[in-house]
């Protein structure tokens, strides 16, 4: 047996270095496989796409992503070129000629990666004959009128295909490196175990198929995951054959991933296999040059919302602007999965308590969560017409005034107030009062709706009663579109509106990583997660106390629902409290989070997850130091010490401070002290330099 190749965390190049160098390291690919290559459906695109950049500076020129063909995408986002690699090349040739459409080029994305990209359409006459050869391989049966799965047998077939062709030209070398993203990339895996293809497999499982459909049909999920019949309850929902091609895709691969804790636990029970390693999400971390700079970014967009809110309620303008807080929740329409039934009730409840206690404090809450609608509703096109109205009269009064004004102060002379507005202006603006006289509330939505009377949220709201009164303290919006910078009604595209809004609330049940909350994150803005959320128990694992930091978690695994529901309300109520000092000071923390989630810390799972695989695929040339993954221990935040963050969640010796009480705390707080404390207390995310010479280092072993 020849020597084996000894695996080391640092690179060389970029590429992975082992001690016998018979092997160049320059001829081991990476493949990336996933049906959201270059195709937006859902979060894994996100992951794919923020994550390719440090991966191809790991890989260079050795790295691939594969994903279907879809024209209108490809026309916008990727630049054909040929294939560096010759065998590469030869492989999609020898496709070409068996009638298969490969297209090739570099993704037009941060780190321009080399994609891969198959034309199922043009493949599809295959479909019949690539169903009976996976039935052969898996004994799993797809049905004619599943298009999705038909499509992921067509994309697998072709992924196998490739790779076969791919391997062949390298004889028996352990070249190729595979890692699959999801069930409809799986079944390219599973034909290639079966086919015994030389190359090392991973398996990324981003949420379980099962899981999703179970918590949509309001099932306690998480008390019960040891005690569901698994094949049952995936043949009363129709998704048999789909849970089969995740369970053989799950088993067949060398290595087996999970993006979360939360989901390692249910892919256990739904999947039955332990994943081998959590690789966490994360997000490419660009910090501003200006310390403060994302706060004047809050600033701006936060004045854009205004506007909008000052059309949208008008004639109902009753509360200050300047004393109003916006909180959201985005993401795709599941009720209950995204937790906006429990919102819609913490919402009812903060309400009351904001009414009972009189305080000054609005709250206008948005919901942009993607539904079917026909067109803007025209009650809120109106709101902003007539805000624009108002807006060009008060300009042209004050242009008249103050050409008045400077010709009196010209003369060396006192205008007189009463004279110095004529009746025509005193006309003009009675016009434009009286035409923000509205009789009817302002719009609970801002769009019709195809079928209001069975949306799930607007009948809640029916059922609270939030109707945007006036002695509301909460008002609500529903945006069931995606923002827009080129809309009419509120033009931000989401990175600004996020910027704009100061607290992000995503109570989910069902949330396996959780990208919303992150991207809040990464911008300065609190939010509200939960501890069935990857993101949630990922910052209860790194924070000592998450909210101090602005990130809000509410325990909805240990807890009932209405004790949940009055824990969420309690981290609105408390947030609502906060004195504006205190949400900047939040804001600050929140920001300095975001090393937490940059992939340059959280890429060492995924290298650890492609050491681990060919260790396991080619025992006899390659074996990894025994070492269990990366750990995190030493990069915990500790509470701050000064300006308690909210009322409501501070832990002083005295649950109600004078006023005399919290300038003192004021005092003490030092923002570049406490961010430098924060800075040593998270190690700096490993580098992919070149090792000095004569210098070897074991795996697990990271440069910070």
């Amino acid at each position: 047996m020849p020597l084996a190749r000894s695996l080391s965390m640092t690179s060389l190049n970029g590429l992975p270095q082992w001690e016998d160098e018979d092997l160049p390291v320059e001829d081991l690919l990476l493949f990336e496989v996933s049906w959201e290559v270059t195709n937006k459906v859902g979060g894994i695109y996100t992951v794919i796409q923020t994550k390719a950049k440090i991966t191809a500076d790991e890989w260079g020129e050795n790295y691939f992503l594969v994903g279907p063909y879809f024209e209108h995408n490809v026309k916008t986002q990727v630049e054909a070129c040929e294939p560096p690699n010759p065998a590469v090349k030869k492989a999609m040739d020898t496709m070409k000629s068996q009638g298969c459409q490969v297209f090739f080029g570099r993704w037009l994305i941060e780190g321009s990666p080399y994609v891969l990209l198959f034309d199922i359409g043009s493949a599809a006459w295959n479909l019949d004959r690539w169903k009976g050869e996976f039935w052969d391989a898996s004994n799993i049966g797809i049905p004619f009128h599943d298009r999705e799965a038909n499509d992921a047998v067509i994309f697998g077939s072709l992924t196998a295909c490739f790779l076969k062709e791919l391997s062949c030209q390298f004889d028996d070398k352990p070249n190729i490196i595979a890692h699959f993203h999801e069930w409809q990339a799986g079944v390219g895996l599973i034909l290639s175990r079966s086919q015994k293809l030389p190359v090392a497999t991973i398996f990324t499982t981003h949420a379980t198929l099962l899981g999703r459909y179970l918590c949509a049909a309001s099932i306690d999920f998480y008390n019960n995951l040891d005690q569901f019949d698994i094949d049952k309850e995936a043949g009363e929902r129709q998704i048999y054959h789909r849970y089969c091609m995740e369970r053989a895709s799950v088993h067949c691969a060398h290595v087996f991933t999970t993006v979360s804790q939360i989901t390692a636990i249910e892919a256990e029970h739904m999947l039955k296999r332990n994943p081998d390693v959590v690789t966490s999400n994360g997000l490419n971390i660009k910090k501003f040059s200006a310390t403060h700079e994302f706060q004047n970014l809050h600033s701006m967009y936060k004045a854009r919302i205004q506007e909008f809110i000052r059309g949208h309620f008008y004639g109902h303008l009753d509360f200050s602007l300047e004393k109003t807080l916006f909180f959201f929740i985005a993401g795709r329409y599941e009720y209950s999965n995204k937790g906006a039934d429990m919102f819609l009730e913490a919402l009812s409840r903060l309400n009351l308590l904001l009414r009972v206690h009189k305080t000054d404090v609005t709250v206008v809450v948005f919901f942009i969560m993607p539904a079917k609608t026909n067109n803007f509703n025209v009650e809120t096109l109106k709101g902003q017409a007539v805000r624009k109205q108002l807006w060009d009269t008060a300009q042209s009064v004050k242009e008249k005034f103050g050409k008045k004004l400077y010709n009196a102060l010209l003369k060396g002379e006192i205008p007189d107030l009463n004279k110095i507005l004529d009746r025509d202006d005193i006309t003009i603006m009675k016009r434009a009062i009286f035409s923000t006289q509205r009789h009817c509330l302002p719009p609970v939505t801002t769009h019709n709706m195809i079928d209001d009377g069975n949306d799930p949220i607007l009948n809640t709201i029916r059922r609270i009663g939030l109707f945007n009164n006036r002695t509301d303290r909460v008002k609500v919006i529903l945006h069931p579109e995606f923002l827009s910078s080129t809309s009419p009604l509120l033009p931000l595209d989401y990175e600004e509106f996020v910027r704009g809004c100061h607290l992000g609330v995503f109570p989910s049940y069902y949330e396996p990583w959780g990208y919303t909350p992150a991207e809040c994150t990464v911008m300065g803005i609190p939010s509200v997660t939960t501890n069935l959320s990857g993101f949630g128990c990922f910052m209860q694992e790194h924070v000592a106390d998450p909210a101090a930091y602005g990130i809000y978690i509410v325990d909805r695994r240990f807890r009932s629902p209405d004790d949940s529901c009055n824990q969420l309300t309690q981290f609105l109520y408390g947030f609502c409290q906060q004195s504006r000092r205190q949400r900047i000071i939040q804001r600050n923390r929140t920001e300095r989070l975001s090393d937490l989630l940059d992939w340059r810390y959280l890429g060492r799972y995924y290298i650890h997850a492609r050491h681990l695989a060919l260790s396991r695929t080619f025992p006899d040339k390659f074996e990894m130091e025994p070492s269990a993954p990366p750990k995190t221990e030493g990069f915990r935040y500790p509470r701050p010490s000064s300006v308690p963050p909210s009322p409501s969640v501070s832990q002083h010796s005295s649950p109600h401070h004078s006023e005399g009480e919290d300038e003192d705390e004021d005092e003490r707080y030092d923002e570049d002290e406490e961010a430098e404390r924060d800075r040593q207390n998270i190690k700096s995310p490993f580098s992919l330099g070149v090792l000095p010479q004569g210098k070897k280092k074991q795996y697990g072993e990271y440069r910070n």
